[in-house]
Formats: C-alpha cells, structure tokens, sequence
C-alpha cells in the first residue's frame, strides 16, 4: 500500500504530539523528583536538627554527671579528712611520734611557688605532711612527694624540723598502697569505722 503525503503529515504530526506528551512527563518527573528531593533535604535538616538538639542535650547531661561526681568526690574527700582529723595525732603517737598539734586546710602562696596541705601534724621537732583523698592513686603519691620537696622552702619556719608525710584515703588500691610505703609515707586507710596505719613495725618514715 503506497504512503501518500497526508500519511506522512499525519505521522509527524502524530510523533510531535508524542514528543510533546514525553516532554510533558519528562517535566512532571522532573518536578517531582525536584518536590521528593526538597522533601528529603527538609527532612534531612529536621533530623538533622534534632540530633543537635539531642547531641546538645546529653553535653548538659554529661556535664551535670561529671560535676555532681567532682561534687561527690570533694564530699567523700572532706568526710575522709573528717574521720583522719580526730585520728591522726593518737595514730603518730602510738608511732612514737609525740605530735601534738593539727592544722587543717593550709595553703602556701609564695612568688616562687605555691602548695596546698590538707593536714599537717606537728610537735617541737618534727613535721607530717598528709595528703588526703577519697580514692589514692599513684599519681596522687607523686604529687605529694612534689609538694614535700618545696615544703620547707615555702613554710621556712618548719625548715629545721624533720619533715614526713602521710596519705590516707578510704580507698587504697594495694599497689598504690606498697608504692607509698616504698616512697617512705604512713599510709591511713579507713578499717571498719577506724582510721589505721597500714605500714608495719619494720617500717622507718623517709624525713626531708
């Protein structure tokens, strides 16, 4: 069958009209590729809004735990000191250390160097030093060996005593415990209601 000329116009016109009808839902598509893709970046943004506000609320949550825990501990500190105070000048004296007085909460600030002292024992010649906390660490001991070394320098009036020192907590790990008597310190802890000195008869305090 021959294809006269109206076929063919007709065909033409047939395919722009298809042409149009697939440019038509091209755009359709397009829109609503472009309506689904704003739709997930506002949910996006949302969620991602929400995880900020959430990540924001824990940092204040965190940050509440971890002061209310220094709290706690500065409150276990003070009660070890409290229970260490009434104790600490019988326990040197059952030592054979004739200390007589107990001044609490020293703190020493001097141009060449400042330190703190929770409590310190004293007689007419000699001096102990004791740091006091809830949990002894190693780190603990080393730093009171620090605060011996400048002791004398920024308390001179203590400068032609012997000097010792002490740590006590209500809680000693027992290598923490060893490496303080090793250092040449009295170890407190808490036994029962009791403050005791962990170090044995054999034991000879480090002075500086």
């Amino acid at each position: 069958m021959a294809t006269t000329a109206d076929d063919v116009w007709r065909l033409l016109g047939e395919l722009a009209e298809a042409q149009k009808e697939t440019e038509r839902r091209f755009q359709e598509t397009e829109q609503l590729l472009k309506e689904q893709s704003q739709e997930a970046e506002r949910r996006f943004q949302e969620t991602e809004q929400i995880l900020k506000d959430q990540a924001r609320k824990t940092d204040r949550q965190i940050q509440q735990v971890n002061q209310q825990i220094g709290n706690l501990g500065n409150r276990l500190g003070e009660f070890v000191e409290w229970q260490v105070r009434p104790a600490a000048v019988r326990l040197f004296r059952e030592r054979g250390i004739d200390v007589h007085e107990l001044h609490a909460d020293i703190s020493v600030s001097r141009p060449e160097g400042a330190i703190e002292i929770d409590l310190l024992v004293v007689n007419e010649t000699d001096v102990i030093l004791i740091e006091v906390k809830s949990k002894l660490s190693q780190t603990d001991v080393d730093e009171h060996l620090e605060r011996l070394a400048k002791f004398k320098d920024l308390m001179p009036r203590y400068r032609q005593m012997n000097a010792m020192a002490a740590v006590a907590a209500m809680v000693i790990p027992a290598d923490v415990a060893l490496y303080a008597y090793r250092q040449g310190l009295f170890v407190l802890a808490q036994s029962g209601d009791s403050i005791i000195i962990l170090n044995d008869d054999k034991f000879q305090p480090k002075t500086w």
